[in-house]
């Protein structure tokens, strides 16, 4: 373990999330999104063993600074490790603890376990309802130690998404991923895609003998494309509507954006439309930027 002057420096900005809360209250979707806010996640990590995983944290000296751990009765011989586990590392690492429990009322529980089909894990035999009124007289002392509480009784998951992301996107949230591909109208267009923009109105390479065999990431080909009044255009607004866009993605909780462009063969000039989009969107410190071609090497000449 690393001696208690060093273990500042190591950890400082370290933060360990508990969650816990109601079965059937949304813990899945919250893991989920603390993953998409670049938490490193365990599921169902037995009490007993949070004081060896912050030690971990803190020997990785920094390598692993935001942590969540999915606590619940699957794991009930250990639960009451703990509060134990918490008072040990207060006691012994610079470490931020917080406490997430989701809740949500009985009839609501009640109800999401019959839309699943899944048997309480309290109630294995038995009434749902009993389950849930034994765990939460099981967990009434650990709700009222919690930081952060929340009711998802009446929450769609993008609601609780919303809500995840907002109380912790202090922690540093990684930047958004911005995907962006060309692709051929004739081929189809990608099923994952969340903006499609059809560059076919262009000037068309194809019909210059020279240019046809090579693809966008060519320079002439590329400059072919880009000389043209109309693409300058073009681009202008379709930067400036990008621009307007991500930020609202990332606050909204998207932590991946994909944007599709396309042409007749996906060769010439979604290929040199995305190259242009990917250096300009690429210099953004707040995204993080990557472009791929789908059907650039289709019927090559």
């Amino acid at each position: 373990m690393l001696e208690a002057e060093e273990r500042g420096t190591a950890a400082s900005m370290a933060t360990l999330i508990i969650i816990t809360g109601m079965s059937g209250a949304g813990k899945t979707l919250a893991v989920q999104s603390l993953e998409d806010l670049g938490f490193f996640c365990v599921d169902n990590l037995p009490p007993v063993l949070i004081p060896k995983f912050a030690e971990l944290i803190e020997q990785s000296k920094g390598k692993i600074g935001k942590v969540a751990l999915v606590i619940d009765l699957r794991g009930r011989e250990f639960f009451t490790a703990l509060s134990e586990s918490l008072n040990y590392i207060k006691d012994h690492f610079t470490i931020h603890c917080e406490i997430l429990f989701l809740d949500a009322t009985d009839s609501v529980l009640v109800q999401r376990y019959k839309e699943s089909r899944r048997r309480h894990p309290l109630a294995p035999e038995g009434m749902p309802l009993d389950g849930i009124r034994l765990e939460r007289k099981m967990l009434d002392e650990l709700k009222t130690s919690a930081t952060q509480v929340i009711d998802t009784s009446h929450m769609k998951p993008a609601r609780l998404k919303e809500q995840i992301v907002s109380r912790f996107t202090h922690l540093e949230s990684p930047a958004l991923t911005v995907n962006i591909t060309s692709f051929g109208f004739k081929y189809g267009i990608p099923i994952d895609a969340d903006l499609v923009f059809d560059v076919r109105f262009l000037p068309n390479p194809h019909y210059v003998e020279t240019l046809r065999p090579n693809t966008g990431q060519h320079s002439d080909v590329y400059e072919y494309v880009m000389k043209w009044p109309e693409t300058q255009a073009f681009l202008t607004k379709l930067l400036d509507m990008l621009h307007f866009l991500i930020p609202h993605y990332r606050k909204e909780g998207k932590s991946q954006v994909i944007i599709g462009i396309g042409c007749t063969g996906g060769k010439h000039r979604s290929v040199a439309i995305s190259e242009y989009l990917g250096k300009m969107l690429g210099a953004s410190e707040t995204e993080t930027v990557s472009v791929s071609h789908r059907d650039f090497e289709r019927d090559r000449h």
